[in-house]
């Protein structure tokens, strides 16, 4: 990554009483990846997201920010939006062609990160202008701030 290229992603933080949520622009390398997994680990952590959910919206945003990377044109924005009963990712990448689920081969290394989304989270799509990937957890009842 050059100076040119560079740039720091910041994480802002939403808060209101029933909702709460960052959102995070960043140029599109690799190394952006584990940094948005740390940023989204910090939040969960806050708004009291753990165990096996917690893993599984980490695996969605590392798959979700990867493809965007990998696929779309320009800066990535990642915003994660939190209530006391859904959480929804939201992956924007610049890149009109939406997003779509392959059958990656036995020995493909790539091409299952959308899949694995479909399989964990409670619901996924792509926005009508195809730049924006989403997805949607459920979150336990009784779940407080």
């Amino acid at each position: 990554m050059t100076p040119a290229t560079a740039v720091a992603p910041v994480a802002v933080e939403v808060r209101s009483p029933d909702s709460r949520g960052f959102a995070v622009a960043f140029t599109p390398d690799r190394l952006h990846v584990a940094r948005m997994r740390r940023i989204t680990v910090a939040h969960l952590r806050l708004w009291k997201v753990s165990g096996t959910l917690s893993e599984n919206i980490v695996l969605a945003v590392s798959e979700l920010v990867s493809n965007a990377i990998q696929h779309g044109r320009g800066h990535v924005g990642l915003e994660i939006r939190c209530t006391l009963d859904e959480l929804r990712i939201n992956v924007t990448d610049g890149n009109p062609t939406p997003a779509a689920l392959r059958c990656a081969g036995p020995v493909d290394e790539t091409g299952r990160g959308l899949f694995l989304v479909a399989v964990f989270a409670q619901d996924w799509g792509v926005s009508d202008d195809g730049m924006t990937t989403w997805c949607t957890f459920r979150l336990p009842a009784g779940r407080t701030w």
